[in-house]
C-alpha cells in the first residue's frame, strides 16, 4: 500500500542472488541492477519498510511467534493475578504492559524497520482529530441507545482509589496506548505485511494485516469484561483506523497519538462526570 510521499521506490524485479537469499529481503536494487555485471550489483537501503529490505528481514514469523506467546502469557498472568489478589489492579496491568514490551524491545533491538518511527507534523494532526471524532462516533452511539450520562469513575468516601493515577489516569492516557499501538501495529502489523506481501501482494497483505490485528485488539480489550456496542466500535475504529494510518504513510506516530487523543477524551469526560456528575 504506497505512500504518496514516500521517498523510496518499488524495487522488486528478479535479480541473481546468494542462494537461499530473497532480493527483496536482502535489498537488492533489482531493477537498477540486473543488468550491471555480477561484481557490479549492489546492496542498497531502501528507506521504507513497506518495500521490504534489510530492515524488515528479521520481522518476519519468528516474531510474531515470540508476539504471540508474549501476549498469551500476559493476559493468563493478568488474569492469575486478578485471581490471587483481586485488588492488585496495578500489578494486573503491569504483568500485561511488560508482556507487551517484550516483543516490542526484542523486535526493535533486532533491527528497526525502515521509516516507521519516522515523524511527521502530520501525524499530530491526523492522531488529534481522529482520535477525538472517534471518541464522538462511540458517544453518539452510547447517546442513541440511551446512555446519555457522562462516563465516571468509582470513588470511595468521596476520594478516586489510590491505583486511578497509575492504571485509569497515567496508564490509560500514556503506558497503554503507546505499548498497544507498537505491539499491535509497530510488531503484529509489521510482521504480517512483511510477510504476506511476496505471496499475496501489497494490497491483500496490507488487507490481511490490518483484519488481523485488529480483531486481535478488540478481542484482548473484550477479555478485560464485558463491552457494550459502543465500546467495540470506538475499539474497532481505533484499531482499524490507526492500522491504516501506519499502512498509508509507514509511520506509527499517528496512529499513537490517534488512541492516546481517544483514551485522553474519555478520561476528561469521566473526571467531569465523577466530580459534577
Amino acid at each position: 500500500m504506497p505512500d504518496q510521499t514516500s521517498e523510496a521506490t518499488e524495487t522488486d524485479t528478479a535479480a541473481v542472488v546468494p542462494a537461499g537469499v530473497d532480493a527483496g529481503e536482502a535489498g537488492i536494487d533489482a531493477e537498477t541492477d540486473a543488468a550491471a555485471p555480477r561484481h557490479r550489483r549492489r546492496r542498497v537501503r531502501r528507506n521504507d519498510w513497506r518495500l521490504g529490505g534489510s530492515s524488515v528481514a528479521r520481522w518476519r514469523e519468528g516474531l510474531l511467534a515470540i508476539a504471540l506467546f508474549s501476549l498469551g502469557a500476559g493476559l493468563l498472568g493478568s488474569a492469575a493475578v486478578g485471581v490471587a489478589l483481586p485488588g492488585a489492579t496495578v500489578l494486573a496491568a503491569v504483568v500485561l504492559w511488560i508482556a507487551l514490551a517484550v516483543p516490542i524491545v526484542w523486535g526493535f533491538a533486532r533491527s528497526r524497520p525502515a521509516g516507521l518511527l519516522r515523524f511527521r507534523a502530520v501525524d499530530l494532526l491526523f492522531g488529534v482529530v481522529l482520535g477525538v471524532l472517534i471518541r464522538f462516533v462511540q458517544g453518539g452511539v452510547a447517546a442513541s441507545g440511551g446512555d446519555t450520562a457522562f462516563p465516571s469513575y468509582a470513588v470511595f468516601d468521596g476520594q478516586l482509589p489510590s491505583t486511578w493515577l497509575v492504571v485509569d489516569g497515567f496508564g490509560a492516557v500514556l503506558i497503554a496506548p503507546v505499548l498497544e499501538e507498537f505491539f499491535f501495529h509497530g510488531v503484529v502489523l509489521v510482521a504480517l505485511f512483511t510477510v504476506l506481501r511476496r505471496p499475496v501482494g501489497k494490497l491483500a497483505a496490507g488487507i490481511g494485516a490490518l483484519l488481523v490485528t485488529t480483531g486481535a485488539f478488540v478481542l484482548v480489550h473484550g477479555l478485560a469484561g464485558t463491552l457494550g456496542v459502543d465500546a467495540i466500535i470506538g475499539l474497532v475504529l481505533v484499531a482499524g483506523v490507526g492500522g491504516a494510518l501506519v499502512l498509508l504513510t509507514g509511520r506509527i506516530w499517528a496512529a499513537v497519538l490517534l488512541h492516546v487523543t481517544y483514551n485522553a477524551v474519555y478520561v476528561a469526560l469521566a473526571l467531569v462526570g465523577t466530580l459534577f456528575g
